[in-house]
């Protein structure tokens, strides 16, 4: 099993949630995040003042996938979240040693 963390423009979410279930992801995690990259922020212009924004916003999906599909998953998410800006963002991939499902105690890929 692998677990795999995104973290892409809020803007770009209803592309990657339709991208991952025509892909066959079952369930993901979705929360609004603030962080920055190598842009260091941006500056933003409001009513005639110029303001530094340290944090972008961003948003972080996690999804818990069989071994199997992580590649296919990670391609979906870069194909739909790529807009060729920076700050587009990064997907994570980390192996996953176990998971339980609480409502019928199912181990494993049987859990997701």
């Amino acid at each position: 099993m692998k677990y795999i963390i995104a973290v892409i423009q809020p803007h770009r979410l209803d592309a990657v949630r339709e991208a991952l279930a025509a892909r066959g992801v079952q369930g993901l995690t979705v929360s609004e995040v603030r962080g920055f990259g190598r842009q260091k922020g941006q500056t933003e212009i409001y009513r005639g003042a110029e303001y530094n924004i340290h944090y972008v916003p961003k948003v972080k999906i996690e999804i818990a996938v069989d071994a199997a599909i992580a590649d296919s998953v990670v391609e979906a998410i870069g194909e739909a979240a790529r807009t060729g800006r920076i700050g587009d963002g990064k997907v994570f991939v980390l192996p996953l040693e176990g998971a339980m499902r609480v409502r019928t105690g199912e181990m494993g890929t049987d859990a997701l």
